[in-house]
């Protein structure tokens, strides 16, 4: 597959995901699930006009290009105005709500003084492989590719193609000139053509592409079914669709926002919208796992890939779903994700799935499994809900059993002593060791199965009775107390360096980390203005703050090239909050508002030359931490 790297653009409903470039190529098309599976390698599309060679929609130099989302929807246009031609086009890409159907409208205008005839040509290939061989099938009205289990129809409304081709088609497909004899292939390749016919000056005319995916069944049936597509009505499809985000995005305004106030504003605004927008995207419907972003690297050419459930990334982004409303989403996370997903042992593995199934994984990470009961007890507070605590109690339970054996393990051993348990990477799955974050998710871990064990003791009688839950609940209450004074203690004894004056994320490279700020929020492990913290800021900002105002993730970050994070200008925003610096985390979440994408999109990265994102737009995490941020600042 071609290595297609930023999704300037994301579109979709319950099952389905696609991505843009910002000039409206269709990079990625997902389903069933928002992870699996991936389809597209390349689809690109172009018009003949009078007898010229085929301009590709994408990529001509005489194209200007204009891209904007519908407003308060996920209904794409990209304009396409060739100036050689003077013809205007309107490429629109919504994704229906009810039927999972990808639809493509072209609009061409003419806006020159001569007639322009047009033809408008379609070359797909998808993703093939040894052992899912694709091959080709043309119909009336498009064509049907296709391997053992599934069926990609794409195909017109209202227009049959005027000619086709399967094989060898870069050869013969820039100038125009596809023939082919075979209605039949085995390639993953198929163009097709459409004849629009000739646009008089000031004339327009319009066809919807539609895509959809369907199982490998009788050839008959996906007739059938593209018969049936065609009798839908688009328009009302298309308002309907735009009906339904703008509705969705009303009811989900969990902190009220009206009219911005000023350019500032209204930029945040838009970037929390787009935020709303998002996160049914990234979110299975039926599990509530949650990807960390569109996939950008099926290769691995520059990381391990993105379109995976992290326990830990889909904590902070259901602490973002709660204020934004999306309680039900985040009790299915908990409720079917996290109990699908839990090993035998108590802990949680690096990443899934959305489905539930393991994904690839390199090693494990003790603050995945730490996340998870912190974040049960967070989506609590804000339902009240006893009966969501009474049903995970036994998943967080034997989180916890997994933690105590991990601290005894580590912590309270002799260095050279053998170790039962895999010493934990760190949060950015880079360093192996034990790590200050890490420690501080297992107390906040702990601190919260002890308000878990004080709200159902006084409330649910299912064990204020049962005197052996009761002894065993206690006994495991002093063992966790006892734990918290020595995680504590390891903390200020092994990862203070007496010469920095400050904590150090781990006891080997003593590293300045973003995520040193972890033990003041989430967890509160220390307060904010400590001395020991007011410290580690200090050197915090005197190591990670680069020149624009984005901070690292920590010191000699080499990482496509080390540059700054969204995710840690949020995190220096949410310290100054808690310490109540609010003009000093107004600076640092203005660095993320003026770097936001094309669309208010946050990426994982920006590039201090560019002030642009870099890397991995629309990251969920970093889409959460502002939700997070921006309650914060406007003390909702």
């Amino acid at each position: 597959m071609e290595s297609k790297y930023l999704n300037e653009a994301i579109i979709g409903n319950r099952n389905m995901l696609a991505t843009y470039t910002e000039k409206g190529e269709l990079q990625r098309l997902y389903f069933p699930c928002k992870d699996q599976k991936q389809y597209i390698n390349f689809f690109h599309t172009g018009v003949k006009v009078n007898n010229s060679d085929v301009i590709y929609l994408h990529d001509d130099v005489n194209n200007v290009y204009k891209q904007y989302y519908d407003t308060d929807t996920n209904i794409l246009n990209t304009e396409i105005i060739n100036t050689y031609f003077n013809l205007k086009m309107l490429q629109t890409d919504f994704v229906l709500m009810k039927e999972n159907i990808l639809a493509k409208k072209y609009t061409f205008m003419n806006e020159a003084k001569i007639d322009l005839d047009i033809q408008f040509y379609i070359h797909s290939a998808l993703v093939t492989d040894n052992n899912n061989m694709m091959s080709c099938k043309m119909v009336d009205e498009g064509m049907l590719q296709y391997a053992h289990d599934y069926t990609i129809a794409t195909f017109a409304k209202g227009y049959k193609t005027i000619k086709h081709q399967i094989h060898n088609i870069g050869d013969t497909i820039k100038r125009g000139e596809i023939y082919d004899k075979d209605y039949i292939g085995m390639s993953p390749e198929g163009s097709i053509c459409y004849d629009i016919g000739t646009l008089k000056p000031g004339q327009k005319k319009e066809i919807y592409i539609l895509c959809t995916v369907g199982e490998n069944t009788n050839v008959s049936k996906m007739e059938d079914e593209i018969d049936r597509i065609k009798r839908i009505d688009y328009a009302k499809e298309y308002n309907s669709v735009k009906a339904y985000w703008r509705k969705y995005l009303k009811d989900h305004n969990g902190l009220n926002l009206k009219e911005a106030k000023n350019p500032y504003e209204e930029k945040a605004f838009e970037i929390y919208r787009r935020s709303i927008l998002l996160f049914p995207l990234l979110t299975n419907q039926e599990t509530g796992g949650i990807i960390a972003s569109p996939e950008v690297d099926e290769n691995f050419t520059q990381c391990g890939r993105y379109a995976y459930c992290w326990p830990r990334d889909a904590v902070f982004i259901t602490k973002a779903m709660d204020i934004l409303k999306m309680e039900k989403e985040t009790e299915k996370f908990y409720k079917i994700f996290c109990k699908k997903t839990q090993s035998k042992n108590g802990m949680w593995e690096q990443r899934f799935y959305t489905d539930g199934k393991l994904a690839p994984c390199w090693g494990y990470q003790v603050d995945e499994t730490a996340s998870v009961v912190y974040g049960v007890y967070e989506h609590y507070l804000v339902t009240k809900n006893e009966k969501f605590l009474k049903e995970l109690l036994p998943m967080c339970e034997r989180a916890i059993d997994f933690l105590k054996r991990y601290v005894q393990d580590w912590l309270e051993k002799e260095p050279e002593a053998e170790h039962k348990y895999h010493i934990s990477y760190d949060l950015w799955e880079m360093c192996e060791g034990i790590h200050f974050y890490s420690l501080a998710s297992i107390f906040a871990a702990y601190e919260t199965i002890l308000q878990i064990y004080r709200i159902l003791g006084k409330n649910v009688s299912d064990f204020e009775h049962n005197r052996l839950k009761e002894e065993k609940i206690e006994k495991n209450k002093r063992e966790i107390e006892r734990q918290l004074n020595v995680i504590k203690q390891y903390m200020n004894n092994n990862l203070y360096d007496n010469e920095k004056k400050c904590y150090v994320r781990n006891p080997e490279d003593k590293k300045m980390d973003i995520s040193l700020l972890g033990a003041v929020t989430p967890f509160k492990v220390f307060r904010p203005k400590e001395k020991k913290i007011q410290n580690t800021v200090e050197r915090i900002n005197m190591s990670l703050r680069t020149y624009t105002g984005g901070y690292q993730r920590f010191e000699q970050d080499h990482y496509r090239n080390g540059n700054p994070w969204p995710i840690a200008n949020l995190w220096m925003a949410l310290y100054y909050l808690e310490s109540g610096e609010k003009r000093k985390a107004r600076e640092a979440f203005e660095f993320v508002i003026k770097t936001a994408g094309k669309h208010c999109f946050l990426g994982e990265q920006i590039d201090n030359n560019t002030m642009k994102p870099d890397w991995v737009i629309g990251l969920g995490w970093s889409h959460a931490m502002f939700v997070i941020v921006l309650e914060k600042l406007l003390g909702k």
